[in-house]
């Protein structure tokens, strides 16, 4: 890997991984049923590199097309003594290519400098999962996430995450690999091909022609060498795209896990009279005094763990981070009425477990719209004829995610689930109870 981050890897001729590829990935990768395409990219140049042809076949085929660039394109080569910031920028921004490949919408410029994705890998993702939204019918494509360049990679990342955030598919292609990948290498076989029609290629090499600071030097000194030469062009050149396609459930996201390795109590559930308060104001709103299996779902430190085993002969705590779990642990050593279970709900579910309480705080918002749906359908097969379900989120803006209280609450008003009972509100917090029945005030 280079010490430089702006600079390609170099290495292997782009004629190595070529005939392998001709082997693998014998399902090729389709836009049926796709309506809209977002690609991101470090700079628009590895995005007509990788995904030409798949943006000129999406645009002609009428799709929803959006091009993002994660630096802004403003970032210039370190190795230039004739181009800084100024001309550069708007050198790029004269040469964007998008309208070779059919699409007339500008593309979105983010703004961190080039070489420095890494450190703003949550910011590209929050504009991603902004500009997707549900991401249902959508494909993100992406630089790879091993691509060998830091800030192809960064943008790997945080499109992976977007894409677990909204549930749009996610296709990384590779585009500095081909400078160092060999046919010995096992990644080669996770990569699909995508066929390019003749128009396809046709408009790909005229936005490459176009992209002149990618295509050639950037000036005629000895320094300002040219950023892509004849084999990697070579390579971009044929009647395929390869992609690395990952549905967005199963796209890595480890951004809850971070929260919780950064802090010993990263929501202050110890400390804030804000939690504190919203403990009591769930545990007053349950309508029985006691239920016999219980589930919290999203249960982090353990916190309400704990004070739902006050009420309960045997609760189980589920989350998705590790470090969360290690910490209910420790909180709950004591208790054993207590399990905890390390789970990637709704994907994961307790086998052949039924509750008469199920509990969700403070995590519908976490999910996407599609994934939420099928939280509802999990927890409507698993309630007992009796059983309840508590609702309880922050009501205000979760940035990053899609979704907030009000969408979280309104997807589980489902006719497979009890009615909506009681619902406490203010500023900050909404808590709804859905029950079978209310107990009669006179007993």
């Amino acid at each position: 890997m280079p010490d430089d981050e702006t600079a390609p890897v170099v290495g292997r001729p782009e004629a190595a991984p070529t005939p392998f590829l001709l082997t693998v990935g014998d399902e090729p990768a389709t836009l049926h049923d796709v309506r809209r395409l977002v690609v991101v990219s470090a700079r628009s140049g590895a995005a007509i590199l990788g995904a030409g042809g798949l943006i000129a076949t999406a645009a002609a085929a009428g799709l929803d097309v959006h091009l993002v660039c994660a630096t802004g394109d403003g970032g210039h080569d370190p190795r230039s003594p004739t181009h800084t910031d100024g001309p550069l920028d708007t050198l790029r921004a004269a040469e964007h290519a998008a309208r070779e490949l059919g699409v007339q919408t500008p593309p979105t410029l983010l703004g961190p400098p080039d070489g420095a994705l890494a450190a703003h890998v949550g910011s590209v993702a929050t504009a991603l999962v902004d500009l997707i939204g549900d991401g249902r019918g959508t494909v993100l494509a992406s630089t790879w996430m091993d691509d060998g360049h830091p800030d192809h990679e960064a943008v790997g990342r945080a499109a992976a995450a977007a894409a677990r955030r909204t549930e749009a598919e996610h296709w990384q292609f590779p585009v500095w690999f081909w400078r160092w990948g060999g046919p010995g290498d096992a990644r080669v076989s996770t990569f699909r091909p995508f066929p390019l029609a003749s128009g396809a290629r046709d408009a790909k090499r005229r936005a490459i022609e176009a992209h002149v600071s990618q295509a050639g030097p950037l000036a005629a000194t000895p320094t300002d060498e040219t950023l892509l030469d004849a084999d990697v062009l070579a390579h971009v050149d044929l009647d395929h795209e390869w992609f690395a396609v990952t549905p967005g459930a199963a796209s890595p996201d480890p951004e809850l896990e971070e929260v919780h390795l950064a802090a010993e109590d990263p929501w202050g559930v110890d400390s804030r009279w804000y939690e504190r308060r919203k403990r009591d104001l769930l545990l007053a709103a349950l309508p029985r005094p006691r239920f016999h299996r219980v589930l919290e779902v999203g249960c982090s430190t353990g916190a309400l763990t704990a004070a739902l085993s006050t009420r309960a002969d045997r609760v189980l705590g589920v989350d998705r981070s590790e470090t969360a779990l290690r910490g209910a642990r420790r909180r709950l050593t004591d208790r054993p009425d207590v399990a905890l279970a390390l789970l990637d709900i709704p994907a994961e579910w307790p086998a052949d477990e039924s509750f008469d309480l199920v509990v969700v705080s403070e995590v519908g918002y976490f999910l996407s719209p599609a994934a939420l749906e099928r939280l509802v359908a999990r927890v409507a097969d698993s309630l007992t004829p009796d059983g309840v379900l508590v609702l309880c989120h922050w009501r205000h803006r979760v940035e990053g995610w899609v979704m907030d209280a009000d969408r979280v609450h309104a997807g589980f008003e489902d006719g497979r689930l009890p009615p909506l009972q009681a619902t406490y509100r203010d500023r900050d917090v909404e808590l709804r109870v859905h029950a079978p029945t209310w107990p009669p005030y006179d007993e």
